[in-house]
C-alpha cells in the first residue's frame, strides 16, 4: 500500500508524522507533495520519505492519498489531482468546508472520497478524527482509514452531515480547551505557584478527567456531583461557574464554530 500528502502544513504535517510515528505507515512506502518544493524536500530527507514537485504524480503513485491544503486552495490542485486519479485510488480530504460532492466533481461520479474532520492533537498522538464516506467506498476502506487513526488516538465513522458538529466538539475545541486550562494556570499563578507549574496542573487535571469520562458511561452531571462535597471548593467553583452561564457560554462557541462550519459549505 502507497500513501501519498498533498500538502504536509500544519495539519497535513501533524497526520503525516503521526501515522509514521505509530507505525501505521512506514517510510518506504509514503511520499510527500507541498506547495514549497525544496521545503518539502527538506521535511522527506528529515523524514526518510521521498517528495515530488507534483500532484499528479503523487496520485499517480498512490493507493490511498491525503488532501491536507487549505480549502482556498482546492480549485487550483483538483485539476492536476484529477489527471493522476483512478477510481482505484482512495482520496482523502481534511478540508473545513469541501464537501464530498465537490471532490466528486473533479474525480468523477465512480471515484473513492473520504472526508475526515481530524483536530490538532494528532501532534501528540491524541487525534480524534470523524470518517465520513461517499456510496463508492467499502466498509473495508472506512475500516482501514478508521484503523489507521486509531493508531494516534481515536476515530469514528459519521454521514458527512454530521461534520459541522464535528468540527464544533472536537475539531474545533482545541482552542476553547487551551483557554480553559490557561484561565486555570492564571488563577493559580495569581496565589503564589509558578506559571510553568500551574500548567503542568491545570493540564494534567484536564487530561485525567477526559479519561475519566471516556473510561465510563456515566452521566456527565453525576461525575461533576461526585467531586463535589457539601460546602467544599468544588461546590463553590461549579456553582460560581453556573451562575456565570459557563455551560451556555461554551455551547455558544461551539455553535458559532458550527454555524461558520455550515456558512463555509455553501460557498
Amino acid at each position: 500500500m502507497k500513501y501519498g500528502f498533498i500538502g504536509v502544513g500544519n495539519m497535513g504535517g501533524a497526520i503525516l508524522h503521526g501515522l509514521l510515528d505509530s507505525g501505521a505507515i512506514t517510510t518506504e512506502n509514503t511520499i510527500i507533495c507541498g506547495r514549497d518544493y525544496e521545503k518539502t524536500s527538506r521535511m522527506a530527507n528529515d523524514l526518510g520519505i521521498e517528495a515530488v514537485r507534483e500532484q499528479r504524480a503523487l496520485v499517480e503513485r498512490s493507493d490511498i492519498f491525503f488532501l491536507g491544503v487549505e480549502p482556498k486552495n482546492f480549485k487550483d490542485i483538483m485539476p492536476a489531482v484529477a489527471k493522476g486519479y483512478d477510481d482505484k485510488k482512495l482520496c482523502v480530504s481534511m478540508a473545513a468546508g469541501i464537501m464530498i460532492d465537490y471532490l466528486e466533481s473533479f474525480l468523477g461520479e465512480d471515484s473513492k472520497v473520504i472526508r475526515i474532520m481530524p483536530n490538532t492533537p494528532a501532534k501528540v498522538g491524541e487525534i480524534m478524527v470523524s470518517v465520513s464516506r461517499n456510496a463508492n467506498v467499502t466498509d473495508e476502506e472506512v475500516e482501514t482509514i478508521v484503523r489507521l487513526f486509531s493508531s494516534m488516538g481515536k476515530a469514528a465513522e459519521v454521514s458527512e452531515d454530521l461534520i459541522h458538529a464535528v468540527i464544533g466538539v472536537s475539531g474545533s475545541s482545541p482552542a476553547y480547551t487551551y483557554m480553559y486550562i490557561d484561565a486555570l494556570a492564571k488563577s493559580a499563578a495569581d496565589y503564589g505557584m509558578s506559571p510553568d507549574k500551574a500548567r503542568v496542573f491545570a493540564a494534567q487535571a484536564v487530561i485525567g478527567a477526559a479519561k475519566m469520562v471516556l473510561s465510563t458511561n456515566e452521566d456527565l452531571g453525576k461525575l461533576v456531583k461526585n467531586v463535589c462535597s457539601p460546602g467544599g471548593t468544588t461546590i463553590e467553583a461549579v456553582e460560581s461557574l453556573q451562575d456565570s452561564g459557563f455551560e451556555k457560554i461554551v455551547e455558544k462557541a461551539a455553535k458559532a464554530a458550527i454555524e461558520k462550519s455550515i456558512s463555509m459549505s455553501k460557498q
